[in-house]
Parts: C-alpha cells; sequence; structure tokens
C-alpha cells in the first residue's frame, strides 16, 4: 500500500461504501482533496460527470449495496485494485431489525468475503458505533476491551458487522479495522437522528419569527442522556489516519472513535436553541414520544485511537453544534 504522511491519502485508490450518505460523502470528498482517486459507490450517485469523465473529484459508481452479490463486488474490485475500502454504508433509520441485519451484518460479510478473493487485498475501515457497547458506567469511558452488550437492534446489527470483520481478519489475515464511532454531529445530520430532528424544528421556527409568526414549541421525550458526540470533521480525520497507519497495528482491532467525554443531551439541545437566536419553548413530555431504549450513559475512552492513529478529537462542541445548525437555522453568534 502507498504510504503517506500526516494522514494525506496521495495516490490511493479509495473506495467508499454508502458513498453520497452524510458520512460517506464527506469522507470521499475529503480523500479526494488529499489527491486520492475515489469511487463512491451507491444506489442513488451523486452526479459529477467532471469526475467520471476524468476530470476531479470522485467517481460515482451505481450499486445497490444491499442486492449485489460477493460476485458482483468482487468484480467491481478487481477493476478498481483499491488500495482502501471504507464501508460506510448501513440501516439506521426507519428500519426494522431484519432490514438492519441486511445493511450491517449481511452486506459486511458479502464485501470481506470479496476482498479476500483479490490477490492483493485493500485495508478495509469499517464504521461500527459507540451503541455496540450498550450501556456504559457513569463517569467512566468505554474502553474497546469492555465486552459488548447492546440494548438496540441499531447496536446489534452493528455489532454483527464487527465481529465479521474480526473473524475475517483472524481466519484469512484480512486487513481490516473497525472505528466504532461516537454520535455524530455537524451540518446536515440526518432528519431521523434526535439533532437532525432539533435542527430542522429550529429551522421552521427561524422562518416562522422571520414573518411575525410565533414558532410551535420544541417537544421532546425526556432528556436523560449522557452522550459522546463527535464532530463530523473529527470523524473524517479518524478514517483518513486509519487509511495510512500502519497495517500490523491495526489488523482485526477496534478503535474507538469520540470526544472521550459524556455531555447531558438537554444541555446540548438547549444550547441548539440558544445558537440559533430562536426564541422557542423546550418542552419534554414523554406522553407523545416513542419510548427510547437505548443507553442512557454513552462515553468512550478513545486512548487507543491516539495511540494507533495518531488522532484525537480537534473540534469545539460549539463549533460541531453551528455547523449542525448552518444548513437550517441563522445562527446568532452568541458565545
Amino acid at each position: 500500500m502507498p504510504t503517506a504522511d500526516n494522514g494525506e491519502a496521495a495516490g490511493l485508490r479509495v473506495v467508499v461504501l454508502g458513498g453520497t450518505g452524510y458520512l460517506g460523502r464527506r469522507i470521499g470528498e475529503a480523500f479526494a482533496a488529499d489527491g486520492a482517486l475515489v469511487h463512491l459507490v451507491s444506489r442513488n450517485p451523486a452526479n459529477n460527470d467532471a469526475a467520471n469523465d476524468g476530470g476531479p473529484g470522485p467517481r460515482s459508481v451505481r450499486m445497490d449495496l444491499l442486492t449485489a452479490r460477493p460476485r458482483e463486488l468482487t468484480e467491481f474490485f478487481g477493476s478498481v485494485r483499491p488500495d482502501v475500502v471504507v464501508n460506510a454504508a448501513g440501516r439506521v433509520w426507519r428500519a426494522d431489525e431484519a432490514e438492519m441485519t441486511e445493511g450491517n451484518a449481511d452486506l459486511v460479510a458479502r464485501v470481506t468475503e470479496s476482498l479476500a478473493e483479490l490477490p492483493r487485498g485493500p485495508r478495509l475501515i469499517q464504521l461500527g458505533t459507540v451503541h455496540e457497547y450498550g450501556a456504559g458506567t457513569p463517569g467512566a469511558g468505554t474502553s474497546e476491551d469492555q465486552e459488548p452488550a447492546p440494548v438496540t437492534p441499531y447496536g446489534r446489527t452493528k455489532l454483527l458487522g464487527t465481529r465479521i470483520v474480526q473473524r475475517a481478519a483472524a481466519e484469512h489475515g484480512l486487513d481490516g479495522v473497525v472505528l466504532r464511532l461516537a454520535n455524530v454531529i455537524g451540518a446536515g445530520a440526518p432528519a431521523g437522528s434526535l439533532f437532525g430532528m432539533v435542527a430542522a424544528h429550529l429551522g421552521e421556527a427561524a422562518r416562522a419569527e422571520s414573518l411575525g409568526e410565533k414558532p410551535d414549541e420544541l417537544r421532546l421525550p425526556p432528556l436523560r442522556a449522557h452522550r459522546d458526540v463527535l464532530d463530523a470533521h473529527d470523524a473524517v480525520d479518524a478514517v483518513r489516519a486509519a487509511a495510512t497507519a500502519p497495517g500490523a497495528d491495526l489488523r482485526g482491532q477496534v478503535v474507538n472513535i469520540g470526544r472521550g467525554e459524556a455531555v447531558p443531551v438537554h444541555a446540548l439541545i438547549h444550547r441548539m436553541v440558544e445558537l440559533s437566536g430562536v426564541d422557542l419553548p423546550v418542552v419534554e413530555t414523554a406522553a407523545d414520544q416513542p419510548v427510547r431504549t437505548d443507553a442512557e450513559w454513552l462515553q468512550l475512552d478513545v486512548s487507543r485511537a491516539l495511540r494507533l492513529l495518531g488522532w484525537q478529537p480537534r473540534r469545539t462542541l460549539d463549533a460541531s453544534l453551528r455547523d449542525l445548525l448552518t444548513v437550517a437555522a441563522p445562527v446568532n453568534g452568541r458565545k
């Protein structure tokens, strides 16, 4: 594999599965900016005619990853000959456990099977999630050595994917690593997520205020949880670092990627409202909200990421929240 200093990826051939998704798109753009040759694979590829005609920028590849068979994947990987494959595909929103299993585990099995058949296997960077761990210990960070005990369908199915990568590394020598991400926030966060939903509501409230109307109150379930939240830019930088870290250190590893602290969700939501500048009441009620079953304390120990990747989070919470609000609501500039 070509080497690069300080996370630089010039000259690498990179495939991003789920390349038009929230994180996949960002990852592809970052590698392309580094000088890598990037292929973004998705069912609905972005329109990028210049790149697809040989110009700069990521190349789009149309493929339904949920139905693609191992032979189709093998032929594609064989034609591209990637140095790095990033799996940013999966299912989380508006899917039941069976559908999540298809996207978060079955797909990973087909990808690892296909990569194992290549004469020179690339590095596979699998994006995992903090929700694989289940409940954390209040006041402490969870290390990669803790036995996972997920309590949600998403966490359970993502853990299946992690174990598939680890098994392929142990049994077939796959150069695979799992980055177990905290809750990622930033501009354009999915509307199905709590933070994306709040950002969208604040955008509507801002528009109502600009028309002289009274915005609807923000009604949420009780905000008792503490969450480790990760800036999207920091998440991308972790992937870039994993792409060029020494293979002997990473093969088969799980590496936590987060801020390394648990922040009260209610404080994050109220700070979003403050930063938006919208005069909006926040009402916590369980009467008309679905019951949440995920863990109330999620905090990652990120010391392994610094040791193996030279990575640590750099962006502040306020910077992340301002980005989150950028495309949805005006930010009033308060500190």
